[in-house]
C-alpha cells in the first residue's frame, strides 16, 4: 500500500512503525502549514525538517517515505518571493517527488499568484503537483483552482487532493489523478468505498493527510479493508490503494 499524503513532521515516531506493521510500504509527506510562517526562513526550516529528520524516521521503522515541498497557501510568509526562488534548488533532492501541497485556501489574490508560479514551475521542470483544496467553501474556491490549473500546467501532472462528493464532479473530467483523503472530519472509509463505487478506479488514489488534526495514520489499510468487505476485486483495491498512485509519482 501506498499512503499518498501525510504530514509526517507532525506525527509521532510510533506512527510510522504502526503505517508499515499494517501493510503501508511507502508513503509520501507533504510540505503544508506546522507553523506561523513569519519569514520564508521559518519555511526553509520546515522544508529542512522533511528533507533531513522525517524520512530517517519513517525508515528506521520500515516504511519508505518519499517527499513533496511547496508553499501551502495557509504557509505564506511575508517574503515568499525569497521561498519562490530558492524552491527549484530544493527540488533537486532526490527523495523529492513533487511539488506540493499547494494550492488556494480563501482564492485570494496573493494565493493565486504563489500558486501559478509554482504551477509554471512545475510545468517547465515537468514535475508532478499536489494540489491542495479546503475545507471551507470547497466547490467555490476548487472551481477556482481546476481553472487555473488548465490554464497554467499540464493537467495530467497533477494530483487534486482532499476531493469529495461536494467536488468531484468539478474536476473529474481534468486528466488529473484524485485524491481521497480518509480522515476524521474529513471522510470516513465507508464514504470513501462509496465515492470509490460510484465513480470507478481509475483516477483516485487514497490518502490519509495524517497531520496535527484529528488524523488516523490507519485510515489507508481501514479502507482497503472497508473494499475488501464490499467485495471489491483485489486488482481494483491495489490500484487506488497502490498502482495509481505509483504509476503518478514513479515510485
Amino acid at each position: 500500500m501506498i499512503d499518498s499524503h501525510i504530514h509526517a513532521d507532525t506525527r509521532p515516531y510510533e506512527d510510522f512503525e504502526k503505517m508499515a506493521v499494517a501493510g503501508v510500504e511507502l508513503a509520501i509527506t507533504c510540505a503544508h502549514d506546522p507553523f506561523r510562517m513569519t519569514t520564508s526562513d521559518v519555511v526553509f526550516d520546515h522544508w529542512h525538517r522533511i528533507l533531513n529528520n522525517d524520512i530517517k524516521r519513517a525508515a528506521e521503522n520500515g516504511l519508505k517515505l518519499y517527499a513533496a515541498i511547496g508553499i501551502h497557501p495557509r504557509s505564506i510568509s511575508k517574503d515568499f518571493k525569497r521561498a519562490l526562488e530558492a524552491l527549484p534548488s530544493w527540488l533537486k533532492n532526490d527523495c523529492i517527488v513533487a511539488i506540493g501541497e499547494i494550492g488556494l485556501e480563501k482564492a485570494s489574490d496573493s494565493e493565486k499568484e504563489i500558486f501559478k508560479r509554482q504551477l509554471q514551475l512545475a510545468e517547465d521542470l515537468k514535475m508532478k503537483v499536489v494540489v491542495h483544496t479546503p475545507r471551507t467553501n470547497k466547490k467555490d474556491v476548487s472551481k477556482v483552482t481546476a481553472s487555473i490549473i488548465e490554464e497554467t500546467i499540464d493537467p495530467a501532472l497533477v494530483i487534486i487532493d482532499h476531493v469529495d462528493k461536494t467536488i468531484v464532479d468539478d474536476v473529474i473530467e481534468l486528466d488529473s489523478m484524485l485524491g481521497i483523503t480518509v480522515q476524521p472530519q474529513k471522510m470516513t472509509p465507508d464514504e470513501a468505498v462509496s465515492l470509490i463505487a460510484e465513480y470507478g478506479f481509475e483516477k483516485f488514489t487514497i490518502d490519509s493527510d495524517i497531520s496535527s488534526s484529528p488524523s488516523d495514520s490507519l485510515s489507508v489499510p481501514k479502507t482497503v479493508h472497508k473494499m475488501k468487505l464490499a467485495g471489491f476485486e483485489e486488482k481494483y483495491i491495489k490500484k487506488v490503494s497502490h498502482d495509481n498512485a505509483a504509476m503518478f509519482f514513479g515510485i
